[in-house]
């Protein structure tokens, strides 16, 4: 089996609240115990809704946010060990796509200072090859050279996410983040934008963790999915054995509640009730079993692991083989 670019491990982001002198306070599991593997060239899905952890991992990835414990390997490195200076040349290897175009983009600086500021930093060519990259940079996402003198302000929603993407991909990186990239601009936008990430998927092989809650571009641009709910791995599969046959329930209703025009979609829809449980108290046994309506008595006093089912699809379901979710 080939090695995975990003290998993670038992992954967890603790915070702790309310801690004092006198009071060791709760912990919130923002992250819990989550394992996962992005290949060389591949585009995996994360999904979830709201609270469920989404952000916070992909971050942690990267160590924009500080793992608690476990396991994050680059291209077999290991990444929670790297001293700062260490860390600083791994970056080059490993980008983000923030979500909001509008507030990641330092307004006081043109675009070709923006594009060029990680390739200063990495010491990457002289002034001269670094205006040249920058040109190169803003054709590949389809925009003219001739607008690396203006300012963010000038730019829509739209164009201002390709200059995002473009400084992810500035210092030519093997894996990149991408949080809920399109979320924040207008759906007649956001085809675009998914349209431009796929390309540069297939010429530049890059590997992309792609973190979103609208199904149907998870479902166009992904290999594989991880459905996430209040920190832990719930379903890992192919985008077709998670859209066709999903194992776990709330897999299944995160596709029901996506709108989605299909002649063999079911009728028997599951509809979540309630709110998502407080990370500082997570339900006992399964953690979805609160909104499950499959949930049994076992439920309560059983954690599910992650198991495998075949052909690399994996459910954390004590009742997995016994309910039918397939959505056709």
């Amino acid at each position: 089996m080939t090695t995975p670019l990003i290998d993670v491990r038992d992954l967890e982001v603790h915070f702790p609240v309310g801690r004092t002198m006198f009071n060791a306070g709760s912990v919130v599991r923002a992250v819990d115990g989550v394992s996962l593997s992005v290949g060389r060239g591949e585009v995996v899905g994360l999904v979830g809704e709201s609270g469920s952890g989404k952000t916070t991992l992909g971050r942690s990835l990267l160590r924009l946010i500080e793992p608690t414990g476990g396991s994050i390997k680059l291209d077999g490195r290991e990444v929670t060990d790297m001293s700062s200076n260490e860390l600083r040349d791994a970056r080059s290897d490993m980008q983000i796509i923030f979500q909001d175009p509008f507030a990641s983009l330092n307004p006081r600086m043109s675009i070709g200072e923006i594009l060029s500021e990680a390739l200063h930093l990495h010491g990457i060519g002289s002034r001269s090859d670094r205006r040249e990259r920058v040109a190169t940079l803003l054709e590949t996402v389809g925009l003219p050279a001739q607008v690396a003198s203006r300012y963010p302000h000038e730019f829509s929603g739209g164009q201002r996410q390709r200059i995002g993407i473009a400084r992810a991909l500035s210092v030519e990186p093997a894996f990149i983040v991408a949080d809920e990239p399109v979320s924040a601009l207008d759906v007649s936008i956001q085809a675009q934008i998914v349209n431009l990430l796929a390309d540069l998927r297939e010429k530049m092989d890059l590997s992309i963790l792609f973190i979103g809650h609208d199904l149907s571009v998870i479902e166009y641009l992904c290999d594989r999915v991880i459905v996430l709910y209040l920190g832990k791995v719930m379903e890992v599969g192919t985008v077709a054995d998670i859209y066709q046959r999903p194992r776990h329930p709330y897999t299944r209703a995160l596709l029901d509640a996506a709108p989605r025009v299909s002649p063999h979609r079911r009728t028997d829809r599951i509809m979540l009730t309630g709110d998502l449980p407080s990370p500082l108290s997570p339900p006992s046994g399964c953690i979805f079993r609160t909104r499950c309506p499959f949930a049994i008595q076992d439920c309560a006093q059983i954690a599910p692991p992650l198991e495998e089912t075949g052909q690399g699809h994996k459910v954390a379901c004590i009742r997995a083989d016994e309910i039918d979710l397939a959505t056709r």
